[in-house]
């Protein structure tokens, strides 16, 4: 049955994942080119994850690097609703890098920006659930994994919204637990060395965004977010 254009979308706000609910059986797993049992301390490993409309169904490609072949309909460009993430060791430690495109690239994003950020923040536990379910037997031979840090990348070319905060330990990442925390980001060697890996990160955009938990304390919850369906 076709779709009533009443129905559709006008803006490209953040459609993402429906209810902020994570569901298993709605998620489909591509592994690209990776070991599942391979440490990603040894081997470069990203996430991509996208949202299907037709079927509401998420696709998570699990790879050396980002699978641009995921995003490239039109529907993808235009919303910009992936999420991407990496897996980075800087000197010593273990991290999960997750990368959310809020605004940029034309007008109509830069109009929504505050809804789409409002939108990724909320349900970002859901993508981290399905990073942790999708890579599952990764985590399960590394159970250290999971005392990583994430740190969400939100990439804006309005400076309220252009920040990077630090969501805690993945196994606490997107619950209550984690507030009151403030983490200290770990800035890479400026030069050749063998205790960050990997050298240089395998997603594309900006990395100079403002600490914005190191400034402020640790970002309060915003109050909008309950209203948001």
């Amino acid at each position: 049955m076709k779709k009533s254009k009443k129905n559709l979308p006008i803006f490209p706000v953040a459609r993402l994942f429906g209810p902020a609910i994570f569901e298993a059986s709605k998620l489909k797993v591509l592994f690209l080119g990776v070991d599942e049992k391979k440490h990603p301390g040894k081997l470069p490993r990203t996430y991509t994850l996208t949202h299907s409309d037709l079927t509401s169904k998420l696709t998570l490609a699990i790879s050396q690097t980002i699978n641009n072949s995921q995003l490239q309909g039109w529907s993808n460009k235009f919303y910009r609703d992936e999420v991407v993430a990496e897996w980075k060791k800087v000197k010593g430690k273990m991290s999960l890098h997750v990368h959310c495109h809020i605004s940029g690239g034309h007008f109509l994003l830069d109009w929504c920006a505050r809804l789409r950020y409002l939108i990724f923040y909320k349900e970002l536990p859901v993508v981290l659930k399905a990073f942790v379910h999708g890579d599952g037997n990764l985590l399960k031979n590394f159970p250290e994994l999971q005392e990583a840090l994430v740190w969400v990348y939100f990439h804006s070319n309005i400076p309220e919204f252009n920040k990077v905060e630090c969501w805690g330990p993945l196994v606490e990442a997107g619950t209550e637990d984690r507030l009151g925390s403030n983490w200290e980001l770990v800035q890479p060697c400026q030069d050749d060395c063998e205790c960050c890996f990997p050298p240089m990160s395998s997603i594309t955009w900006p990395q100079e965004v403002p600490r914005q938990n190191e400034k402020h304390g640790w970002p309060q919850p915003l109050p909008s977010l309950e209203n948001i369906e």
